[in-house]
């Protein structure tokens, strides 16, 4: 693992949070969805092109196809779920200011989500396995 494995990933990350916000914004104001399913298609969209990047330009991994994708998928929402329960708790259980709760979320499920694309998701065999 090298800090400049990090760096893409973070590059990526933001990437992928723009283009969140971006599409939330065109699918609320110009085509005139709710806001709920408008962001749930802007993190379709990111999960996509967030992959797409991350296994070409992040991992440089080989492996492709829809069980890869699936494995992505399974990381992405197991972020998506831990950064609720860290909301639910720092902000419900110990009535934390949420702003401190996303500084929680903002380390720890990048970290979490980068280990587990690194260690599992986007993993190649080695010799000998």
């Amino acid at each position: 693992m090298t800090v400049r494995l990090l760096f893409r990933y973070g590059i990526v990350g933001l990437l992928g949070t723009a283009l969140h916000f971006a599409a939330l914004f065109v699918l609320v104001e110009a085509a005139k969805l709710h806001p709920v399913p408008a962001s749930a298609l802007g993190f379709v969209l990111v999960l996509l092109v967030s992959y797409a990047l991350n296994r070409r330009w992040t991992f440089q991994a080989s492996a492709s196809g829809w069980k890869t994708l699936a494995k992505y998928t399974v990381v992405s929402v197991t972020g998506l779920l831990l950064n609720t329960g860290l909301m639910y708790l720092a902000v419900d259980r110990l009535h934390w200011h949420y702003a401190v709760g996303q500084c929680l979320v903002v380390v720890a499920v990048p970290l979490s989500n980068f280990l587990f694309n690194y260690y599992w998701t986007f993993r190649e065999k080695r010799s000998g396995e």
